[in-house]
């Protein structure tokens, strides 16, 4: 199957931080604010998931999210996820099927940080699945600048370029 195939048959829409996706569980589990780190400025749901699909020309830009998301890989090409940490730490993790290739099946982005992804060398599409806990709003999610991460992390201007393509 195409990219655009899977798209239809996930009945996946587009998604602001690039990419495809459509939201598969969403915890009835309910957690209050109380309950809750000062990050969080409401109650959020125990977990959520998505289904996400990169095609190739795109890449999941550089965003940030007050919780840990947990990668899966599903199918096709690998991805190359990129991570900046709130220290200026910046690392790469190669999400695919092929351990051979140091490439893992799942992967964590701790909370807080900035990343975004984007396909492994001349991949054609991705698909991948999300898991955030507690569970993504999209009053968490922040969209990188990038004249502000240029002047924060300058030494990762190649990453920083790539992933926040501009308008």
């Amino acid at each position: 199957m195409t990219a655009a195939q899977w798209v239809r048959a996930l009945r996946l829409a587009p998604h602001r931080e690039g990419g495809w996706y459509r939201e598969t569980h969403r915890d009835t589990l309910l957690i209050p604010r109380r309950g809750l780190p000062r990050r969080f400025r409401g109650p959020r749901a125990a977990s959520t998931a998505i289904l996400f699909l990169l095609a190739r020309g795109q890449c999941s830009r550089l965003h940030r999210i007050r919780s840990a998301e947990v990668w899966h890989f599903y199918r096709r090409s690998a991805l190359d996820i990129s991570i900046i940490a709130p220290d200026g730490r910046r690392r790469v993790i190669a999400l695919g099927s092929r351990p051979a290739r140091r490439e893992r099946v799942h992967a964590v982005v701790p909370a807080g940080a900035w990343f975004g992804a984007r396909l492994r060398g001349r991949g054609a599409w991705a698909l991948v699945g999300c898991t955030v806990a507690p569970g993504f709003d999209f009053a968490d999610l922040e969209l990188a600048d990038r004249a502000t991460l240029l002047r924060e992390f300058p030494r990762h201007r190649r990453t920083i370029e790539a992933l926040t393509p501009l308008p």
